[in-house]
């Protein structure tokens, strides 16, 4: 159970579906209710995916291109780091994708998986957060806990979304900026803390 609240407390603010929840509303809004709830749990499924295999084979990768762990880390932590930064600057989470996406995607039938599930949801930091989570010294029982955790993520993520035009109505402007800078701190705090263990286990232990 530990492993499972660890993998969502690690996951869930660099994810956040809350800042995904304007975009959505944006290129779903003239959309009927049920394809906008199947572009949502597509979207959450397709995430499940990318995170899953980015955890599974994520090392293998890293190891065939002699990236160490360390250094992925510090990458991460400064891609994460700057996620943050925009989340506590005003209209910051609308910073993970391109005005030129946003405008080609409200074109396209399907948005589920981008730029929905990448970058949205399942963007760079989230990736490297991913791929972190997995060591060497996992057993293959707490593999699979990890992996229910990224399936919870995204349940929670898909009730977000699915919710969004209550939430948004409920929440109004200046709720949904105050949210959004919260998960900007915390997202920051993770980058930082990225950045600190990584150079701490290459120079000090």
């Amino acid at each position: 159970m530990e492993i499972i609240l660890a993998t969502l407390s690690a996951l869930f603010s660099v994810v956040n579906p809350f800042g995904a929840m304007p975009v959505f509303l944006t290129l779903t809004q003239n959309d009927s209710p049920a394809h906008r709830n199947q572009q949502a749990l597509k979207a959450c499924l397709y995430m499940v995916g990318i995170l899953a295999v980015f955890f599974l084979a994520g090392q293998y990768v890293l190891n065939f291109f002699g990236i160490r762990i360390h250094d992925l880390r510090i990458a991460g932590g400064l891609m994460i780091m700057k996620a943050g930064f925009d989340l506590l600057t005003p209209g910051g989470s609308n910073k993970k994708v391109s005005p030129d996406v946003v405008e080609e995607a409200q074109h396209k039938e399907d948005i589920s998986f981008t730029p929905l599930a990448m970058p949205m949801l399942s963007g760079p930091g989230a990736i490297a957060v991913s791929i972190g989570l997995f060591t060497t010294s996992l057993s293959y029982f707490d593999m699979v806990l990890i992996l229910i955790g990224i399936i919870l993520l995204a349940a929670i993520s898909y009730v977000i979304l699915r919710f969004s035009t209550q939430l948004t109505r409920f929440m109004g402007k200046a709720g949904l900026s105050a949210l959004s800078r919260i998960m900007g701190f915390i997202v920051l705090s993770i980058g930082v803390n990225f950045i600190v263990s990584a150079i701490y286990a290459l120079f000090l232990s």
